[in-house]
């Protein structure tokens, strides 16, 4: 039996690093924030939510797509990279010969994923695993313990630390292929003419990419910010994205 179109406001949750910030400007100024009910979170509270149906659509991180009843991915806007991304990191003090264990980080599972297969297929090192809690990075990434970083946090970690491992740049050294982060996904069917409005939205965002980096420069004066949402994130699927992604979750741990 089909499914009933939602009635009433869509439920939404984003992500709220940086390089969803063109996406959001693009939904706040949009004429359908009329339509939809707006909540912001870290990626593994946006999955939870799709998967708990508290929210109708999430940007969620791709390692999450198969728990999602319904799940269906929405538009070709995502968050990607073609090598490296800057803001998933493996920080450490020693070299990666050296390290013993590493501390995942609680806010995305793909970065969880991600490390696994490249710590076993590329980098060929068996760590001792273990789950970050809300300080882990001041308090637990020291001597031959190392750590995964994501997001805005990587900003002011990463010069803390003498090695620095970019997941992406890893990714595409051992597949040759681009990797997405997250998707926008529904766990829903969603009204053809909220979907279209939805994607010019997105879309209109990354055409004010110029906005975002005058209002985020201010925070972080000495960024590169032009860099990093021009080469470093991409949004828009393609044929590499889309094969990096089937084979992530293929090798997914």
């Amino acid at each position: 039996m089909q499914q009933q179109l939602i009635m009433g406001k869509i439920r939404i949750s984003a992500i709220t690093y940086l390089n969803t910030k063109p996406f959001l400007y693009g939904i706040t100024h949009s004429s359908i924030m009329d339509n939809i009910e707006l909540s912001l979170d870290i990626p593994s509270v946006c999955a939870d939510k799709l998967k708990s149906g508290t929210v109708d659509i999430g940007i969620i991180p791709v390692a999450e797509m198969n728990d999602v009843v319904g799940a269906n991915i929405l538009t070709d806007f995502c968050i990607a990279c073609s090598g490296k991304v800057r803001t998933v990191v493996l920080v450490s003090q020693v070299p990666l010969e050296e390290v013993k264990s590493i501390i995942l980080d609680y806010q995305s599972r793909t970065s969880v994923q991600l490390v696994r297969i490249l710590a076993r297929d590329l980098w060929q090192i068996h760590p001792e695993w273990k789950n970050g809690g809300v300080n882990y990075i001041e308090e637990d990434i020291k001597g031959s313990t190392a750590g995964v970083i994501i997001g805005d946090r990587v900003f002011e970690a990463e010069n803390k630390f003498p090695y620095v491992y970019d997941l992406g740049e890893a990714w595409k050294a051992l597949t040759g292929l681009d990797f997405v982060f997250a998707c926008w996904v529904a766990n829903k069917p969603i009204d053809d003419a909220f979907v279209k409005q939805f994607s010019e939205a997105l879309h209109d965002g990354i055409v004010h990419i110029p906005e975002v980096i005058a209002e985020y420069q201010q925070r972080y004066p000495d960024y590169p910010f032009e860099t990093y949402f021009r080469e470093n994130i991409f949004y828009h699927m393609d044929d590499s994205k889309r094969k990096g992604m089937e084979l992530f979750l293929k090798l997914i741990i």
